[in-house]
């Protein structure tokens, strides 16, 4: 047993880890820094998606150590100004190893706009206020899902009965900000994704030019 409630497979541990293999992810990739990639994904939900991923191998960002904090903030910065000047702003997104197929740190940047989640609700189990609050839930209770919009970052325990309507708020601002009609697979998405991957390039090109 390791972080509180769950078993580590070789997976988790990082044997066979797609992520590991940088030179699969060459394609995908906009920005690498000395401990952090940002690629677009694969399989993208809408145009501009976009992933953070650290290098080393961590289960999950609960698993990714404090000196890595203050890159990961600016490339999330970074991330932020080019979603909402292109696109719209950001909201953050990661599984960490609940419902997770690749058992490697990466937090999703999607450009949904403003994505309210209503407090009153009381489907999360934290509101977060600094990394450290993820690696302290992931140490001491295991599996949690994370999302951050413009207001606020929550953790969620891993439990059916929050998760599905939280990804039905992610499923509804997906159709509105794609114009699709219905939720397509990852394997549709993937088949269909190689244009959306291409302008997301473009843009990101255009948008480090203008910074420059």
């Amino acid at each position: 047993m390791q972080n509180g409630s769950f078993s580590l497979n070789s997976e988790v541990n990082g044997s066979n880890c797609t992520f590991c293999q940088h030179s699969s992810l060459n394609s995908y990739l906009l920005k690498e820094t000395p401990t952090f990639l940002i690629i677009t994904d694969h399989a993208p939900l809408v145009e501009g998606h976009l992933l953070i991923i650290p290098k080393q191998h961590y289960a999950c960002y609960g698993d990714v150590p404090a000196e890595l904090d203050r890159e990961l903030f600016a490339l999330k910065r970074e991330v932020q100004q080019f979603l909402a000047n292109e696109y719209a702003p950001v909201v953050f997104w990661e599984h960490g190893i609940f419902r997770q197929t690749v058992f490697h740190a990466h937090l999703h940047c999607f450009p949904f706009g403003p994505m309210e989640y209503d407090l009153s609700q009381g489907m999360h189990a934290a509101v977060v206020h600094s990394q450290e609050d993820i690696r302290v839930w992931y140490t001491s209770r295991g599996h949690y899902f994370y999302m951050e919009n413009a207001q606020q970052a929550f953790l969620f325990a891993p439990e059916m009965e929050r998760y599905l309507p939280i990804i039905q708020g992610i499923t509804h601002a997906v159709i509105a900000r794609s114009g699709q009609r219905s939720w397509r697979s990852s394997q549709q998405r993937q088949e269909m994704g190689a244009p959306l991957i291409e302008a997301t390039v473009a843009r990101w090109r255009l948008f480090q030019q203008q910074r420059a």
